[in-house]
Protein backbone atom coordinates (compact mmCIF):
# COMPACT_ATOMS: atom_id res chain seq x y z
CA UNK A 1 0.00 0.00 0.00
CA UNK A 2 1.04 3.58 -1.08
CA UNK A 3 -0.37 6.33 0.90
CA UNK A 4 -0.89 9.42 -1.13
CA UNK A 5 -0.52 12.95 0.22
CA UNK A 6 -3.44 13.78 -1.54
CA UNK A 7 -6.18 12.55 0.87
CA UNK A 8 -4.72 14.49 3.22
CA UNK A 9 -6.21 17.72 4.50
CA UNK A 10 -4.65 20.83 3.35
CA UNK A 11 -5.33 24.13 4.59
CA UNK A 12 -5.01 26.14 0.58
CA UNK A 13 -5.08 29.57 2.33
CA UNK A 14 -2.13 29.30 4.07
CA UNK A 15 -0.54 27.87 0.74
CA UNK A 16 2.69 30.00 -0.22
CA UNK A 17 1.58 32.57 3.13
CA UNK A 18 5.05 34.31 4.15
CA UNK A 19 5.27 32.88 7.50
CA UNK A 20 8.79 30.61 7.44
CA UNK A 21 8.88 27.11 8.57
CA UNK A 22 11.19 25.14 10.74
CA UNK A 23 11.21 21.39 11.83
CA UNK A 24 12.91 20.03 14.49
CA UNK A 25 13.22 16.86 17.16
CA UNK A 26 14.32 17.70 20.06
CA UNK A 27 16.61 15.27 21.43
CA UNK A 28 15.57 15.53 24.93
CA UNK A 29 14.49 11.57 25.15
CA UNK A 30 17.66 9.93 23.44
CA UNK A 31 19.87 8.03 25.29
CA UNK A 32 22.78 10.01 25.04
CA UNK A 33 25.85 7.40 25.21
CA UNK A 34 29.02 8.03 23.67
CA UNK A 35 29.81 5.70 21.02
CA UNK A 36 32.44 3.35 22.57
CA UNK A 37 30.65 2.98 25.76
CA UNK A 38 28.03 1.56 23.87
CA UNK A 39 30.54 -0.46 21.74
CA UNK A 40 31.58 -2.11 25.03
CA UNK A 41 28.14 -2.44 26.26
CA UNK A 42 27.65 -4.46 23.19
CA UNK A 43 29.97 -6.45 23.70
CA UNK A 44 28.62 -7.78 26.79
CA UNK A 45 25.03 -9.09 25.20
CA UNK A 46 24.97 -12.09 23.08
CA UNK A 47 23.68 -10.88 19.49
CA UNK A 48 26.07 -11.85 16.67
CA UNK A 49 27.94 -10.69 13.69
CA UNK A 50 27.28 -13.15 10.79
CA UNK A 51 29.91 -12.88 7.31
CA UNK A 52 28.15 -14.15 4.45
CA UNK A 53 29.25 -14.91 0.40
CA UNK A 54 32.51 -13.81 -0.15
CA UNK A 55 33.23 -11.35 3.35
CA UNK A 56 32.93 -15.15 5.21
CA UNK A 57 36.23 -15.95 3.24
CA UNK A 58 36.94 -18.68 0.60
CA UNK A 59 35.04 -21.42 1.23
CA UNK A 60 32.10 -19.17 1.39
CA UNK A 61 30.67 -21.12 4.44
CA UNK A 62 29.06 -18.07 6.70
CA UNK A 63 31.37 -17.39 9.91
CA UNK A 64 29.13 -16.49 13.20
CA UNK A 65 30.48 -14.72 16.20
CA UNK A 66 29.57 -12.85 19.07
CA UNK A 67 29.89 -9.26 19.48
CA UNK A 68 31.79 -10.19 22.75
CA UNK A 69 34.03 -12.12 20.55
CA UNK A 70 34.65 -9.82 17.39
CA UNK A 71 35.83 -7.13 20.19
CA UNK A 72 38.12 -8.81 22.01
CA UNK A 73 39.87 -9.90 18.87
CA UNK A 74 39.62 -6.13 18.10
CA UNK A 75 41.50 -5.39 21.18
CA UNK A 76 43.88 -7.67 20.37
CA UNK A 77 44.54 -6.21 17.15
CA UNK A 78 44.07 -2.51 18.41
CA UNK A 79 47.33 -4.20 20.99
CA UNK A 80 49.42 -4.78 17.51
CA UNK A 81 48.45 -1.22 15.90
CA UNK A 82 49.81 0.39 19.03
CA UNK A 83 52.99 -1.64 18.93
CA UNK A 84 53.27 -0.29 15.19
CA UNK A 85 53.21 3.17 16.76
CA UNK A 86 49.50 3.95 16.31
CA UNK A 87 48.38 6.40 18.93
CA UNK A 88 45.55 9.00 19.62
CA UNK A 89 44.89 11.00 17.18
CA UNK A 90 46.15 9.29 14.45
CA UNK A 91 43.90 9.18 11.11
CA UNK A 92 43.96 5.72 9.60
CA UNK A 93 43.33 4.13 6.14
CA UNK A 94 41.97 1.11 5.65
CA UNK A 95 41.63 -0.60 1.69
CA UNK A 96 39.79 -3.92 1.41
CA UNK A 97 36.50 -5.43 0.62
CA UNK A 98 34.38 -6.74 2.67
CA UNK A 99 35.96 -8.79 5.51
CA UNK A 100 36.03 -10.23 9.16
CA UNK A 101 39.63 -8.72 9.05
CA UNK A 102 38.43 -5.10 8.14
CA UNK A 103 35.08 -5.13 10.70
CA UNK A 104 37.54 -5.84 13.02
CA UNK A 105 40.36 -3.38 12.48
CA UNK A 106 37.98 -0.35 12.20
CA UNK A 107 36.68 -1.21 15.53
CA UNK A 108 40.48 -1.34 16.76
CA UNK A 109 41.07 2.13 14.88
CA UNK A 110 38.91 3.28 17.21
CA UNK A 111 40.03 1.59 20.31
CA UNK A 112 43.59 3.17 19.83
CA UNK A 113 42.09 7.02 20.07
CA UNK A 114 42.56 7.12 15.95
CA UNK A 115 40.25 7.73 13.33
CA UNK A 116 38.47 5.56 10.23
CA UNK A 117 38.87 6.70 6.62
CA UNK A 118 37.43 4.34 4.52
CA UNK A 119 39.59 4.38 1.04
CA UNK A 120 37.00 3.97 -1.79
CA UNK A 121 37.08 0.75 -4.62
CA UNK A 122 35.59 1.81 -7.64
CA UNK A 123 32.66 -0.27 -9.21
CA UNK A 124 34.72 0.32 -12.56
CA UNK A 125 38.47 -0.21 -12.50
CA UNK A 126 39.37 2.29 -15.46
CA UNK A 127 42.97 1.40 -14.68
CA UNK A 128 45.06 -0.16 -12.01
CA UNK A 129 47.57 3.28 -11.90
CA UNK A 130 44.96 5.49 -11.36
CA UNK A 131 43.01 3.57 -8.60
CA UNK A 132 46.24 3.76 -6.97
CA UNK A 133 47.19 7.37 -8.28
CA UNK A 134 43.45 8.29 -6.60
CA UNK A 135 44.18 6.44 -3.37
CA UNK A 136 47.26 8.30 -3.14
CA UNK A 137 45.99 11.75 -3.19
CA UNK A 138 43.17 10.91 -0.64
CA UNK A 139 46.07 9.49 2.00
CA UNK A 140 48.10 12.72 1.33
CA UNK A 141 44.93 15.35 1.80
CA UNK A 142 43.76 13.31 4.71
CA UNK A 143 47.49 13.12 6.31
CA UNK A 144 47.04 9.96 6.59
CA UNK A 145 49.38 7.91 9.27
CA UNK A 146 48.99 4.41 8.45
CA UNK A 147 47.73 2.49 5.70
CA UNK A 148 46.19 -0.63 6.69
CA UNK A 149 45.18 -2.85 3.54
CA UNK A 150 43.95 -6.33 2.61
CA UNK A 151 46.41 -8.62 0.87
CA UNK A 152 44.58 -9.24 -1.73
CA UNK A 153 44.79 -5.11 -2.98
CA UNK A 154 48.29 -4.90 -1.77
CA UNK A 155 49.95 -5.22 -5.21
CA UNK A 156 47.88 -2.37 -6.41
CA UNK A 157 48.76 -0.07 -3.88
CA UNK A 158 53.13 -0.19 -3.91
CA UNK A 159 54.31 2.32 -1.86
CA UNK A 160 56.19 5.54 -2.84
CA UNK A 161 58.15 7.84 -1.19
CA UNK A 162 55.94 10.18 0.84
CA UNK A 163 53.18 7.13 1.28
CA UNK A 164 52.24 6.29 4.63
CA UNK A 165 53.41 2.95 5.77
CA UNK A 166 51.25 -0.02 4.60
CA UNK A 167 49.91 -2.62 6.81
CA UNK A 168 48.66 -5.99 5.58
CA UNK A 169 45.26 -6.80 7.25
CA UNK A 170 46.48 -10.25 8.18
CA UNK A 171 49.51 -8.86 9.79
CA UNK A 172 47.48 -7.43 12.50
CA UNK A 173 44.61 -10.55 12.87
CA UNK A 174 45.20 -11.77 16.49
CA UNK A 175 47.16 -14.64 16.51
CA UNK A 176 48.13 -17.22 19.73
CA UNK A 177 51.64 -15.59 19.97
CA UNK A 178 50.72 -12.46 18.96
CA UNK A 179 49.54 -9.25 21.11
CA UNK A 180 46.02 -10.46 22.83
CA UNK A 181 43.06 -7.92 24.51
CA UNK A 182 44.89 -7.83 27.38
CA UNK A 183 47.53 -6.22 25.98
CA UNK A 184 45.83 -3.00 24.68
CA UNK A 185 46.51 -0.09 26.37
CA UNK A 186 43.41 1.68 27.51
CA UNK A 187 43.09 5.54 25.91
CA UNK A 188 40.90 7.59 27.16
CA UNK A 189 37.67 8.45 25.44
CA UNK A 190 37.76 12.51 23.89
CA UNK A 191 34.42 13.36 22.70
CA UNK A 192 36.44 15.86 20.88
CA UNK A 193 38.90 13.99 18.91
CA UNK A 194 38.25 13.00 14.93
CA UNK A 195 36.70 9.57 15.08
CA UNK A 196 35.95 9.03 11.19
CA UNK A 197 37.31 11.55 8.02
CA UNK A 198 34.92 10.00 5.59
CA UNK A 199 35.68 11.14 2.04
CA UNK A 200 32.61 11.91 0.19
CA UNK A 201 31.75 10.28 -3.18
CA UNK A 202 33.32 10.72 -6.40
CA UNK A 203 35.70 13.34 -4.40
CA UNK A 204 39.17 11.94 -5.03
CA UNK A 205 39.65 14.58 -7.53
CA UNK A 206 38.77 17.67 -4.98
CA UNK A 207 38.54 16.06 -2.02
CA UNK A 208 36.49 16.77 0.46
CA UNK A 209 37.20 15.25 3.88
CA UNK A 210 34.18 15.07 6.24
CA UNK A 211 35.04 15.67 9.98
CA UNK A 212 33.30 13.74 12.25
CA UNK A 213 34.83 13.98 15.80
CA UNK A 214 33.21 11.12 18.03
CA UNK A 215 30.72 13.35 19.84
CA UNK A 216 29.04 14.48 16.49
CA UNK A 217 29.29 10.64 15.64
CA UNK A 218 28.01 9.59 18.67
CA UNK A 219 25.09 12.03 18.16
CA UNK A 220 23.91 10.72 15.06
CA UNK A 221 23.80 7.14 15.95
CA UNK A 222 22.25 7.90 19.06
CA UNK A 223 19.21 10.16 16.78
CA UNK A 224 18.47 7.11 14.33
CA UNK A 225 18.58 4.38 17.13
CA UNK A 226 16.06 6.62 18.75
CA UNK A 227 13.98 7.40 15.48
CA UNK A 228 14.08 4.02 13.60
CA UNK A 229 13.00 2.41 17.18
CA UNK A 230 16.03 0.18 17.13
CA UNK A 231 15.64 -2.73 19.66
CA UNK A 232 18.09 -5.33 20.53
CA UNK A 233 16.53 -7.93 18.77
CA UNK A 234 16.39 -6.66 15.31
CA UNK A 235 18.60 -8.24 12.93
CA UNK A 236 20.06 -6.10 10.17
CA UNK A 237 21.17 -7.39 6.72
CA UNK A 238 23.64 -5.46 4.56
CA UNK A 239 25.86 -5.97 1.53
CA UNK A 240 26.59 -2.11 1.41
CA UNK A 241 30.00 -0.75 0.87
CA UNK A 242 31.82 -0.07 4.14
CA UNK A 243 33.57 3.11 2.58
CA UNK A 244 30.41 4.25 1.80
CA UNK A 245 28.60 6.12 4.87
CA UNK A 246 25.39 4.22 4.44
CA UNK A 247 27.68 0.90 4.82
CA UNK A 248 30.33 2.21 7.40
CA UNK A 249 27.87 4.24 9.67
CA UNK A 250 24.05 2.88 9.29
CA UNK A 251 25.01 -0.71 8.90
CA UNK A 252 28.07 -1.37 11.03
CA UNK A 253 28.16 1.08 13.32
CA UNK A 254 24.77 1.24 14.23
CA UNK A 255 24.32 -2.38 15.27
CA UNK A 256 27.74 -2.78 16.61
CA UNK A 257 27.14 0.08 18.85
CA UNK A 258 23.14 -1.24 19.41
CA UNK A 259 24.14 -4.64 19.82
CA UNK A 260 21.74 -5.68 17.37
CA UNK A 261 22.60 -8.72 15.35
CA UNK A 262 24.56 -8.35 11.91
CA UNK A 263 24.30 -10.35 8.89
CA UNK A 264 26.97 -8.88 6.40
CA UNK A 265 27.91 -9.72 2.93
CA UNK A 266 30.35 -7.67 0.35
CA UNK A 267 29.11 -5.19 -2.63
CA UNK A 268 30.09 -8.11 -5.12
CA UNK A 269 28.17 -10.62 -3.64
CA UNK A 270 25.02 -8.43 -4.39
CA UNK A 271 26.06 -7.15 -7.83
CA UNK A 272 26.87 -10.85 -8.82
CA UNK A 273 23.58 -12.69 -7.12
CA UNK A 274 20.44 -9.87 -6.47
CA UNK A 275 18.86 -12.77 -4.93
CA UNK A 276 21.28 -13.83 -2.36
CA UNK A 277 20.02 -10.35 -0.57
CA UNK A 278 17.02 -11.58 -0.14
CA UNK A 279 17.62 -15.09 0.29
CA UNK A 280 19.76 -13.69 4.09
CA UNK A 281 16.81 -11.50 4.64
CA UNK A 282 14.90 -15.01 4.19
CA UNK A 283 17.45 -17.04 5.95
CA UNK A 284 18.23 -14.58 9.11
CA UNK A 285 14.80 -13.35 9.46
CA UNK A 286 16.20 -9.69 8.89
CA UNK A 287 14.18 -7.15 10.42
CA UNK A 288 16.31 -3.61 9.09
CA UNK A 289 17.93 -3.53 5.46
CA UNK A 290 18.48 -0.96 3.58
CA UNK A 291 20.42 0.03 -0.41
CA UNK A 292 19.90 3.16 -2.71
CA UNK A 293 17.67 3.06 -5.24
CA UNK A 294 19.14 1.08 -8.18
CA UNK A 295 19.15 -1.70 -5.47
CA UNK A 296 15.52 -2.16 -5.29
CA UNK A 297 15.07 -2.06 -9.01
CA UNK A 298 17.14 -5.53 -8.94
CA UNK A 299 15.75 -6.53 -5.82
CA UNK A 300 12.26 -6.32 -7.80
CA UNK A 301 13.76 -8.21 -10.98
CA UNK A 302 15.59 -10.95 -8.90
CA UNK A 303 11.77 -11.15 -6.84
CA UNK A 304 10.27 -12.11 -10.36
CA UNK A 305 12.88 -14.65 -11.33
CA UNK A 306 12.16 -16.35 -8.00
CA UNK A 307 8.39 -16.48 -8.40
CA UNK A 308 8.85 -17.70 -12.02
CA UNK A 309 11.02 -20.79 -10.48
CA UNK A 310 9.15 -21.56 -7.59
CA UNK A 311 11.40 -19.93 -4.90
CA UNK A 312 9.36 -18.39 -2.45
CA UNK A 313 10.86 -16.62 0.38
CA UNK A 314 9.22 -15.23 3.54
CA UNK A 315 9.97 -11.27 4.14
CA UNK A 316 7.03 -10.73 6.66
CA UNK A 317 9.92 -10.08 9.31
CA UNK A 318 11.05 -7.04 7.57
CA UNK A 319 10.08 -3.65 9.05
CA UNK A 320 12.21 -1.16 7.96
CA UNK A 321 13.76 -0.93 3.65
CA UNK A 322 15.10 1.98 3.65
CA UNK A 323 15.64 3.65 0.52
CA UNK A 324 17.77 6.44 0.21
CA UNK A 325 21.53 7.50 -0.82
CA UNK A 326 20.01 8.59 -4.12
CA UNK A 327 16.85 9.88 -5.02
CA UNK A 328 13.84 7.76 -4.48
CA UNK A 329 11.74 6.82 -7.69
CA UNK A 330 8.39 6.18 -6.46
CA UNK A 331 7.61 3.93 -9.41
CA UNK A 332 10.40 1.49 -8.58
CA UNK A 333 9.31 1.40 -5.12
CA UNK A 334 5.45 0.72 -6.14
CA UNK A 335 6.78 -2.22 -8.17
CA UNK A 336 9.09 -3.70 -6.06
CA UNK A 337 5.43 -3.94 -3.50
CA UNK A 338 3.90 -5.96 -6.50
CA UNK A 339 6.58 -8.06 -7.25
CA UNK A 340 7.38 -8.92 -3.39
CA UNK A 341 3.72 -10.00 -3.10
CA UNK A 342 3.91 -13.85 -3.26
CA UNK A 343 7.09 -13.36 -0.94
CA UNK A 344 4.77 -11.79 1.53
CA UNK A 345 6.60 -8.64 1.52
CA UNK A 346 5.03 -5.99 3.64
CA UNK A 347 4.18 -2.75 1.69
CA UNK A 348 4.62 -0.83 5.16
CA UNK A 349 8.00 -1.79 5.44
CA UNK A 350 9.09 0.91 2.59
CA UNK A 351 11.13 3.37 4.70
CA UNK A 352 12.32 6.34 2.50
CA UNK A 353 14.46 8.26 4.30
CA UNK A 354 17.12 11.37 4.13
CA UNK A 355 21.00 11.23 4.73
CA UNK A 356 24.02 12.51 4.34
CA UNK A 357 27.73 12.42 4.85
CA UNK A 358 27.42 15.73 6.36
CA UNK A 359 25.53 14.68 8.84
CA UNK A 360 27.51 11.21 9.80
CA UNK A 361 24.44 9.83 8.17
CA UNK A 362 20.75 10.33 9.29
CA UNK A 363 18.92 13.31 8.21
CA UNK A 364 15.15 12.33 8.36
CA UNK A 365 13.43 9.28 9.43
CA UNK A 366 9.73 8.65 8.50
CA UNK A 367 7.81 6.52 11.08
CA UNK A 368 8.64 2.82 10.83
CA UNK A 369 6.13 0.61 9.37
CA UNK A 370 4.14 3.65 8.14
CA UNK A 371 5.01 2.45 4.17
CA UNK A 372 5.75 4.96 1.54
CA UNK A 373 3.71 8.27 1.16
CA UNK A 374 3.92 10.51 -2.19
CA UNK A 375 3.29 13.60 -2.38
CA UNK A 376 2.10 14.96 -5.81
CA UNK A 377 2.62 18.22 -7.26
CA UNK A 378 2.01 20.54 -10.37
CA UNK A 379 5.36 20.21 -12.32
CA UNK A 380 5.20 23.46 -14.29
CA UNK A 381 4.65 25.35 -10.89
CA UNK A 382 7.76 23.89 -9.31
CA UNK A 383 9.75 24.88 -12.25
CA UNK A 384 8.74 28.17 -13.03
CA UNK A 385 7.21 29.28 -9.58
CA UNK A 386 9.32 27.41 -7.22
CA UNK A 387 6.27 26.00 -5.30
CA UNK A 388 4.86 22.67 -4.89
CA UNK A 389 1.19 23.19 -5.43
CA UNK A 390 -0.55 19.80 -5.34
CA UNK A 391 -2.40 18.14 -8.10
CA UNK A 392 -4.10 14.90 -8.46
CA UNK A 393 -1.59 12.43 -9.75
CA UNK A 394 -3.82 11.54 -13.03
CA UNK A 395 -2.48 15.12 -14.42
CA UNK A 396 -0.32 15.12 -16.92
CA UNK A 397 1.83 18.09 -15.41
CA UNK A 398 2.01 15.77 -12.46
CA UNK A 399 5.49 15.27 -10.55
CA UNK A 400 5.32 12.60 -7.55
CA UNK A 401 7.43 12.55 -5.02
CA UNK A 402 7.99 10.63 -2.02
CA UNK A 403 7.76 12.44 1.58
CA UNK A 404 11.11 11.72 3.93
CA UNK A 405 9.84 12.19 7.32
CA UNK A 406 10.75 14.33 9.90
CA UNK A 407 14.77 15.32 11.22
CA UNK A 408 15.90 12.68 13.42
CA UNK A 409 16.17 14.09 17.34
CA UNK A 410 18.95 16.32 17.89
CA UNK A 411 18.39 18.41 13.86
CA UNK A 412 16.61 21.26 12.85
CA UNK A 413 16.12 21.91 9.09
CA UNK A 414 15.32 24.88 7.27
CA UNK A 415 14.53 25.44 3.50
CA UNK A 416 15.82 29.39 2.54
CA UNK A 417 15.69 31.30 -0.71
CA UNK A 418 19.23 31.26 -2.04
CA UNK A 419 18.58 35.12 -4.08
CA UNK A 420 16.79 36.51 -1.13
CA UNK A 421 17.69 35.11 2.03
CA UNK A 422 14.53 34.94 3.27
CA UNK A 423 13.10 31.32 5.23
CA UNK A 424 10.78 29.95 2.88
CA UNK A 425 7.38 28.53 4.20
CA UNK A 426 5.26 25.34 3.36
CA UNK A 427 5.77 24.11 -0.02
CA UNK A 428 7.88 26.57 -0.82
CA UNK A 429 11.13 25.83 -2.61
CA UNK A 430 14.52 26.80 -1.86
CA UNK A 431 17.81 25.05 -0.38
CA UNK A 432 17.98 23.29 2.10
CA UNK A 433 19.54 24.43 5.31
CA UNK A 434 20.48 21.93 8.62
CA UNK A 435 21.62 22.58 12.33
CA UNK A 436 22.07 20.73 15.07
CA UNK A 437 23.86 18.20 17.16
CA UNK A 438 25.10 15.61 14.81
CA UNK A 439 26.53 18.36 11.53
CA UNK A 440 29.73 17.80 11.18
CA UNK A 441 32.34 20.89 11.81
CA UNK A 442 33.88 21.16 8.05
CA UNK A 443 35.44 19.79 5.46
CA UNK A 444 39.51 18.74 6.68
CA UNK A 445 41.68 21.46 5.17
CA UNK A 446 39.14 23.09 2.59
CA UNK A 447 39.02 26.22 4.42
CA UNK A 448 37.90 27.71 0.42
CA UNK A 449 34.66 25.48 0.95
CA UNK A 450 34.42 26.14 4.41
CA UNK A 451 34.34 29.84 4.08
CA UNK A 452 30.69 29.29 2.93
CA UNK A 453 29.37 26.02 3.76
CA UNK A 454 27.34 27.32 7.05
CA UNK A 455 24.88 30.22 6.87
CA UNK A 456 24.92 31.34 10.43
CA UNK A 457 25.59 28.31 12.04
CA UNK A 458 23.08 26.35 9.24
CA UNK A 459 24.66 24.00 6.98
CA UNK A 460 23.83 24.39 3.49
CA UNK A 461 23.56 21.55 1.90
CA UNK A 462 22.99 21.97 -1.75
CA UNK A 463 19.55 20.49 -1.83
CA UNK A 464 16.73 21.74 -3.64
CA UNK A 465 13.72 20.76 -1.36
CA UNK A 466 10.55 22.22 0.14
CA UNK A 467 8.31 20.56 3.41
CA UNK A 468 5.48 19.70 3.39
CA UNK A 469 2.65 19.28 5.68
CA UNK A 470 2.72 15.70 7.10
CA UNK A 471 -0.31 12.75 6.44
CA UNK A 472 -2.94 13.22 8.73
CA UNK A 473 -2.27 16.76 10.03
CA UNK A 474 1.13 15.39 11.67
CA UNK A 475 4.00 18.35 11.49
CA UNK A 476 5.92 18.78 8.31
CA UNK A 477 8.41 16.60 6.20
CA UNK A 478 10.94 17.18 4.25
CA UNK A 479 10.80 16.71 0.45
CA UNK A 480 13.78 16.61 -1.88
CA UNK A 481 13.67 17.76 -5.48
CA UNK A 482 17.35 17.56 -6.51
CA UNK A 483 20.95 19.34 -6.26
CA UNK A 484 20.80 22.80 -6.96
CA UNK A 485 24.07 22.51 -9.25
CA UNK A 486 22.35 19.92 -11.82
CA UNK A 487 19.66 21.31 -11.95
CA UNK A 488 18.95 22.58 -16.01
CA UNK A 489 17.64 25.77 -16.49
CA UNK A 490 15.48 26.02 -20.03
CA UNK A 491 13.16 28.85 -20.62
CA UNK A 492 13.38 30.21 -17.30
CA UNK A 493 12.21 26.65 -15.94
CA UNK A 494 14.10 24.44 -13.59
CA UNK A 495 14.33 21.19 -15.16
CA UNK A 496 15.53 18.42 -12.92
CA UNK A 497 17.84 16.04 -14.43
CA UNK A 498 15.96 13.42 -12.42
CA UNK A 499 12.98 13.61 -14.34
CA UNK A 500 14.36 13.08 -17.58
CA UNK A 501 16.65 10.25 -16.83
CA UNK A 502 13.40 8.40 -15.22
CA UNK A 503 11.78 8.71 -18.23
CA UNK A 504 14.27 8.03 -21.04
CA UNK A 505 15.29 4.84 -18.57
CA UNK A 506 11.68 3.41 -19.54
CA UNK A 507 12.59 3.66 -23.39
CA UNK A 508 12.78 0.60 -25.03
CA UNK A 509 16.52 -0.68 -25.36
CA UNK A 510 18.04 1.99 -22.88
CA UNK A 511 19.38 0.13 -19.52
CA UNK A 512 17.41 1.97 -16.61
CA UNK A 513 19.13 4.33 -14.05
CA UNK A 514 21.81 4.30 -16.79
CA UNK A 515 21.02 7.64 -18.04
CA UNK A 516 22.57 10.64 -17.69
CA UNK A 517 21.28 14.05 -18.36
CA UNK A 518 22.80 17.61 -17.89
CA UNK A 519 22.80 21.37 -19.21
CA UNK A 520 25.42 22.58 -21.52
CA UNK A 521 25.38 26.22 -22.46
CA UNK A 522 24.23 26.81 -26.16
CA UNK A 523 23.65 29.83 -28.71
CA UNK A 524 22.81 33.37 -26.99
CA UNK A 525 24.53 31.59 -23.80
CA UNK A 526 21.32 30.04 -23.04
CA UNK A 527 21.30 26.47 -21.63
CA UNK A 528 20.01 23.17 -23.63
CA UNK A 529 20.02 19.56 -22.70
CA UNK A 530 22.15 16.62 -23.04
CA UNK A 531 21.00 13.47 -22.83
CA UNK A 532 23.30 10.30 -22.55
CA UNK A 533 22.17 6.74 -22.57
CA UNK A 534 23.31 3.01 -22.07
CA UNK A 535 21.75 1.11 -24.63
CA UNK A 536 21.32 -2.49 -25.68
CA UNK A 537 19.70 -2.50 -29.05
CA UNK A 538 20.22 -3.80 -32.82
CA UNK A 539 18.70 -0.55 -33.55
CA UNK A 540 20.37 2.12 -32.05
CA UNK A 541 18.89 4.49 -34.59
CA UNK A 542 15.35 3.81 -33.41
CA UNK A 543 16.44 3.99 -29.92
CA UNK A 544 17.91 7.56 -30.25
CA UNK A 545 14.57 9.16 -32.31
CA UNK A 546 12.67 7.52 -29.40
CA UNK A 547 14.78 9.11 -26.46
CA UNK A 548 14.46 12.58 -28.41
CA UNK A 549 10.15 11.98 -28.77
CA UNK A 550 10.52 11.06 -24.74
CA UNK A 551 12.31 14.15 -23.72
CA UNK A 552 9.78 16.52 -26.11
CA UNK A 553 6.62 14.70 -24.62
CA UNK A 554 8.09 15.67 -20.68
CA UNK A 555 9.29 19.23 -21.29
CA UNK A 556 8.00 20.33 -24.22
CA UNK A 557 11.84 21.30 -25.42
CA UNK A 558 13.69 18.56 -27.59
CA UNK A 559 17.49 17.89 -26.51
CA UNK A 560 20.48 19.37 -28.23
CA UNK A 561 21.84 16.00 -28.04
CA UNK A 562 21.58 12.31 -27.52
CA UNK A 563 24.30 10.46 -26.88
CA UNK A 564 24.55 6.57 -27.23
CA UNK A 565 26.80 4.62 -25.02
CA UNK A 566 28.49 1.35 -24.23
CA UNK A 567 26.64 -0.54 -21.51
CA UNK A 568 28.92 0.05 -18.30
CA UNK A 569 30.97 3.28 -19.60
CA UNK A 570 28.72 5.82 -17.65
CA UNK A 571 30.87 7.35 -15.05
CA UNK A 572 30.13 6.64 -11.31
CA UNK A 573 31.31 6.99 -7.96
CA UNK A 574 32.75 4.28 -6.11
CA UNK A 575 29.35 4.12 -4.35
CA UNK A 576 27.24 3.42 -7.76
CA UNK A 577 26.19 6.78 -8.02
CA UNK A 578 26.07 8.70 -11.54
CA UNK A 579 28.06 11.27 -11.96
CA UNK A 580 26.86 14.10 -13.74
CA UNK A 581 29.63 16.47 -13.80
CA UNK A 582 31.96 14.15 -15.48
CA UNK A 583 29.78 12.71 -17.87
CA UNK A 584 29.51 16.44 -18.85
CA UNK A 585 33.28 16.65 -19.15
CA UNK A 586 33.63 13.93 -21.13
CA UNK A 587 30.91 15.02 -23.50
CA UNK A 588 32.49 18.16 -24.60
CA UNK A 589 35.81 16.50 -24.37
CA UNK A 590 34.62 13.58 -27.21
CA UNK A 591 35.42 10.54 -24.58
CA UNK A 592 32.00 9.00 -24.44
CA UNK A 593 32.30 5.52 -25.57
CA UNK A 594 29.51 5.87 -28.20
CA UNK A 595 27.70 2.96 -30.30
CA UNK A 596 27.35 3.21 -33.49
CA UNK A 597 24.05 4.28 -35.22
Amino acid sequence: MVQNNQDQPFDQSKFNRDEPVVISAPDDAVEKIPLLDRIRQAAEGNNTITFVGSAAGESGDAVTLTWSQLHREAKATGASLQAKGVKPGDHIALLGPTTRDLVTAIQAVWLCGASVSMMPIPMRFSSVEEFANQTRALMRHGDISMLLIDPTLAAYQEPQEGDPPVVLLSDITPTEDGPSADDLEAVPDDPERLAVLQFTSGSTADPKGVMLPHHVLSENVNGMLKAAEIEKDDIFVSWLPLYHDMGLIGFLTVPMAAGCSLVIAAPQDFLGRPADWLRWINEYRGTVTAGPNFSWVLAARALNRLTDTGEILDLSPLRIALNGAEPVDPKVVENLIECGKPHNYKPEAVFCAFGMAELSLGGTFPPPMRGMVIDTVDREALETEKVARKTEPDEKNARVFPLLGNPIPGLAMRIRNVETGEIRGLREVGELEIKGTSVMEGYYKRPDLNATLFNDGWLRTGDLAYLAEGPGGNPPELVICGRMKDVIIVAGRNIFPEDIERSVGAVDGVRAGNVIAFGVEGSKRKESIVVVAEVRSEDPTTVRQAIRQQVIGLIGYPPRDVMLVQPGTLPKTSSGKLQRSLCCKQYKGEELATVDC
